[in-house]
């Protein structure tokens, strides 16, 4: 398996300003998405130079009317003590890290194949059952983050780059992931199953189906460091490649 890093993970939006400390990346298209609208330190930072990059990154995003500010921290290494100490007086910062998988379609475990369970690509047909079904997740944010995401979902549709999965039960839409389809990966991102239809195997189904689809490829996903999937996924012989701090403030 090829080196693959938290840099391979795809981030919607455009680089705006990068220099020897951190790369600001935007995305105009979804103010409101915090996971897209950071700064990613290259290095990492002093406490002056995290307040000068805080107030590059509050400043900017009040022209666009953001009440967020989102910084990642370099892979695999731990905040500093003076850092930590500094984070901790301000009880609005939300310190958070995720952790990088990896795995060959090869390896991943056989599925028991459910007649109930039926998995397919997106297409002009299941279109509708996608959109409802992601439009019910996503307004649990907020209806106008949850339109923005309307429009997000319908570029991702046209995106060759990205394919959309829909899970049925008994045929109703019961999960969903997309996949970021790159030269030597194919990341999983946003994978969800519906409350109603948990603990049914649909989850490895549709994981199933990505390694069928892309075997060519190493299959790669990260999780939040506080989450229980993550457990799941070692146990489907997904590889630990790394963790990732991130720091999160929301202003009112």
């Amino acid at each position: 398996m090829e080196k693959i890093t938290f840099q391979d993970i795809y981030k919607p939006g455009h680089t705006v300003l990068e220099n020897e400390l951190f790369i600001h990346n935007h995305n105009p298209d979804m103010l409101l998405q915090y996971d897209s609208n950071f700064i990613s330190f290259k290095r990492m930072p002093s406490v002056q130079e995290f307040e000068e990059a805080h107030q590059y990154l509050r400043d900017f995003h009040q022209k666009y009317g953001q009440k967020h500010v989102r910084f990642y921290f370099p892979d695999d290494e731990e905040l500093s003590e003076e850092l930590l100490a500094y984070f901790q007086k301000d009880e609005d910062y939300t310190i958070g890290f995720l952790e990088l998988f990896a795995i060959l379609p090869g390896d991943f475990p056989e599925v028991h194949v459910k007649e109930e369970i039926i998995v397919e690509n997106v297409t002009d047909e299941t279109w509708n059952d996608y959109l409802e079904f992601q439009y019910e997740h996503d307004s649990v944010y907020g209806e106008t983050f949850a339109e923005k995401k309307k429009a997000q979902h319908l570029r991702n549709y046209r995106d060759k780059s990205i394919q959309q999965f829909i899970a049925f039960y008994k045929g109703k839409a019961a999960g969903s992931v997309d996949v970021i389809i790159k030269e030597r990966t194919a990341e999983i991102d946003g994978l969800m199953v519906h409350e109603e239809f948990q603990k049914k195997g649909i989850g490895s189904r549709l994981q199933k189906s990505v390694m069928d689809q892309f075997k060519d490829r190493t299959i790669i996903l990260v999780a939040d460091g506080d989450d229980t999937p993550k457990e799941m996924y070692r146990r489907q012989n997904y590889l630990y490649l790394g963790k990732q701090y991130n720091l999160l403030k929301v202003y009112e």
